[in-house]
């Protein structure tokens, strides 16, 4: 059975304050706490194929993968996907963002397997998704509502 997730958090800022930060990939080692870089390869109309490189893992490993999303600010939807896949059979990921008032809802759907010699099967991936989306998806909403006040104060 393939893994499939849903992470969602309510962000209290604008949607084109959570859009613009969200998809600014070059600046994700500054959003999320797991990147140590996010390097751009190549942009194909909205479409932006990048890698990214993680910070080194508790055994010292560095993980490092190429992605590519489509943004759609008409559909408040982003749609990526791993091109290069590592231990994943596939990764499809798919953002969406909704208004709650003054509020952004960002939601993230993960639909993925994992190869059969992977470290990891389907369901302990699915857990460490679970888990991770959480704690960037808190880091993220923290971030972002920072940046949301000092834009609504005009402090820079």
């Amino acid at each position: 059975m393939p893994g499939q997730t849903e992470n969602s958090i309510v962000i209290d800022a604008p949607f084109d304050i959570v859009w613009d930060m969200t998809n600014d990939v070059e600046n994700w080692p500054t959003l999320f706490t797991e990147y140590a870089s996010a390097e751009i390869v190549e942009r194909r109309g909205d479409t932006v194929v990048f890698r990214l490189t993680m910070h080194p893992d508790e055994q010292g490993r560095i993980w490092s993968w190429v992605s590519e999303r489509t943004p759609n600010r008409g559909t408040r939807t982003v749609v990526a996907r791993r091109v290069e896949t590592g231990p994943f059979a596939y990764m499809n990921i798919r953002w969406v963002y909704q208004d709650e008032g003054a509020a952004t809802r960002m939601t993230w759907f993960q639909d993925f397997a994992m190869k059969p010699d992977a470290p990891v099967d389907d369901e302990q991936m699915t857990e460490r998704i679970n888990t991770n989306s959480k704690i960037q998806l808190d880091v993220i909403k923290t971030k972002i509502e920072a940046a949301a006040r000092v834009s609504a104060t005009g402090d820079h």
